[in-house]
């Protein structure tokens, strides 16, 4: 009974692989200065970027640009930059399930005060430092601190 319990439910949880998202990276410029937009999560409220699970007839960047619109009210544009991946464990019927995400910087064209989950998340506009420093995820951290230099070299950071 014990033997197969181990076998059949809790090995399996441990072999599965990593669940897959991706995320926007949204920046504008703003006073000369570039900004990325952090969002807090429904549940845990901590600071995130807009992203979510692979959406059928969706690519990836498209996947992202909907994320970023229904999770924090940004239109963006159609073109962004794949500025690499990291991993962070999401709770799933309260597992830990490891979950790697694929973020895309991609350049608001505009904000709406008026989108999907507007009552559920707070909004924030910080530089790349701030961002990294309000994060939980390392490597999210490492990711927005690298991508001010890829995506407007040429502004405060």
């Amino acid at each position: 009974m014990i033997r197969r319990l181990w076998t059949e439910y809790i090995l399996p949880v441990f072999r599965r692989p990593n669940r897959y998202q991706v995320a926007a990276l949204c920046w504008r410029i703003e006073d000369d200065v570039l900004q990325m937009l952090l969002l807090t999560s429904r549940q845990t409220r901590r600071w995130v970027l807009p992203k979510g699970w692979p959406m059928a007839g969706f690519g990836a960047l498209d996947t992202a640009r909907e994320e970023a619109w229904e999770e924090g009210g940004v239109r963006l544009e159609q073109e962004g930059l794949h500025l690499g991946r990291y991993s962070y464990s999401k709770r799933m019927r309260g597992v830990p399930v490891r979950t790697d995400v694929d973020v895309f910087a991609v350049r608001v064209i505009s904000v709406s005060d008026s989108f999907p989950e507007a009552a559920e998340r707070e909004r924030r506009w910080v530089t790349p430092s701030e961002a990294a420093e309000m994060v939980d995820e390392h490597d999210l951290a490492a990711l927005l601190r690298d991508a001010a230099r890829l995506i407007a070299p040429s502004h405060d950071h």
